[in-house]
């Protein structure tokens, strides 16, 4: 019986192991259903093959996507106080944060950028929506503030990417007030004729919509982002009315003038560097051989 146990047992075991498929090969896709060859699926943006469904991006992917040539410095960002309430619900804020950084190995979830996009020099700030559902706390608030401080200082246009459930509610009034703080870094920006642009990612709800991410020069949503305060559930309990199909979709927002552009994650860079140089009229642009 050892025989079996100990020698026999653990060779079939190696030789079964080793025919296994292992399990990061394949993405399933979260609106068809459909099974992806993973590398596929991030090669195409994390967009579905079969129905176009946009996927939630990480924010080396979306940075990469974005930027010329993948070229881009990243801005080191202030740091801020650590769970200032002392909050526990079933676990404590801190065990929470530290989860959320070794699985993202990023420290909050907003990183800010600077790179040329259509030869534009930009800043761009986007929301991690894998750290935390990119709850809006003071890192949050504090990196927005940077980015926008840091377009004002080398005169560039600020790309804002939300992507966020809403305030942190580990950080309480502290989370509330990034609010008005960063509405007034965005009407900094307004003031010195500096562009910013909103890109409306799924999801973009919560205190997030109801500040910065609304008040953009021009507003981008990518298809399918559900873009809302309260979710609709929350509505048709409140006003006890069926709502109608695609609301607070990025579509029905831009029938209803809530959205100026619903572009492809395909098209997004492009987009963006045509409408820079529009709004800059070209004075930020550089040719390749300027570059040079």
């Amino acid at each position: 019986m050892s025989w079996l146990t100990n020698y026999v047992k653990p060779k079939l075991r190696k030789v079964l192991n080793a025919r296994e498929t292992p399990d990061n090969l394949w993405h399933k896709c979260k609106n068809c259903g459909q099974m992806i060859f993973l590398k596929e699926f991030v090669a195409a943006g994390y967009v579905c093959a079969h129905c176009d469904h946009h996927d939630r991006m990480p924010p080396k992917d979306r940075f990469d996507s974005l930027f010329d040539n993948k070229t881009y410095e990243l801005l080191d960002l202030p740091q801020v106080r650590q769970d200032p309430l002392k909050f526990r619900d079933s676990k404590r804020y801190t065990e929470r944060l530290k989860t959320a950084r070794q699985k993202t190995e990023d420290q909050d979830a907003i990183k800010v950028a600077v790179g040329r996009i259509g030869g534009v020099e930009t800043v761009v700030a986007l929301q991690n929506f894998f750290f935390m559902g990119g709850s809006m706390g003071m890192a949050v608030g504090e990196g927005i503030i940077t980015a926008a401080r840091h377009a004002l200082k080398i005169r560039a246009p600020f790309v804002m990417l939300s992507a966020s459930g809403g305030a942190r509610m580990q950080e309480g009034i502290l989370s509330l007030m990034q609010m008005p703080r960063t509405t007034v870094a965005v009407q900094m920006l307004r003031e010195a004729g500096l562009p910013y642009i909103v890109v409306l990612t799924d999801p973009t709800s919560g205190g997030v919509s109801a500040s910065y991410a609304m008040l953009g020069d021009i507003q981008i949503a990518e298809p399918g982002a559900m873009i809302a305060f309260s979710g609709p559930r929350v509505i048709e309990q409140t006003i006890r009315e069926k709502l109608p199909d695609g609301f607070q979709r990025a579509e029905y927002l831009h029938e209803h003038g809530m959205v100026d552009r619903v572009v492809h994650r395909h098209d997004m860079a492009r987009e963006l560097g045509t409408i820079l140089a529009m709004l800059t009229n070209g004075r930020h642009r550089h040719s390749p051989q300027a570059a040079e």
